[in-house]
């Protein structure tokens, strides 16, 4: 898989950086830096392309997803993952997915916790309509969806908590009265929620 990797503090955890549709590499750098200084990051591309624009799977129209796509693509990020954690030497990794790339988070959360338990998502939905029943005990998963969010309404992201709670994950979620976007509030209240996990 096409990625960037940068090496950071071996006390830290590396930050999976999953971009949104039609995004790349660098498009949460910044945020990165924001959520923990000098983590190392790996920042894969999305293998997927719509219409030149780069996403993690495949969907049938907006909101509606190739469900055998995403379980694969997830196998597909989740494999990577664990060849990236022996090639570069890291152990514990937390993703952090925007739209699209926290969609693809949360599905590798859900499917393939032998590969990610921890993750940061922005402007999320369930991915899945009836992910597998494992036992996501260790699990810990951070939301921020806007109450008004078009691409991933809140009752779509409500689902994906309940899945993730429903299977022992801890889902912490913030809310705020806007749409789809990353916002300062949502990146200092993921900031504190790392720092606690660090803790």
């Amino acid at each position: 898989m096409i990625h960037q990797y940068t090496e950071g503090d071996p006390d830290l955890p590396v930050l999976l950086l999953l971009h949104g549709t039609g995004g790349g590499p660098d498009d949460l750098l910044g945020l990165a830096n924001e959520l923990s200084p000098g983590s190392g990051t790996l920042a894969p591309t999305g293998p997927v392309s719509e219409n030149g624009a780069a996403r993690w799977f495949r969907r049938l129209s907006e909101g509606v997803f190739d469900h055998q796509d995403v379980l694969a693509r997830a196998d597909e990020l989740a494999d990577f993952l664990g060849t990236a954690r022996e090639k570069y030497g890291f152990s514990r990794v937390v993703a952090v997915g925007f739209s699209n790339g926290a969609n693809i988070a949360a599905a590798v959360t859900l499917t393939r916790p032998d590969a990610l338990k921890e993750a940061i998502l922005f402007s999320s939905m369930s991915p899945l309509p009836e992910p597998p029943r494992l036992d996501l005990t260790g699990t810990r998963v951070f939301l921020s969806n806007g109450e008004q969010d078009p691409m991933a309404p809140l009752p779509a992201n409500d689902e994906l908590v309940r899945q993730l709670r429903e299977r022992h994950a801890e889902a912490a979620t913030h809310r705020w009265p806007g749409g789809h976007q990353v916002t300062v509030e949502g990146v200092s209240a993921a900031r504190a929620w790392l720092a606690r996990v660090e803790a």
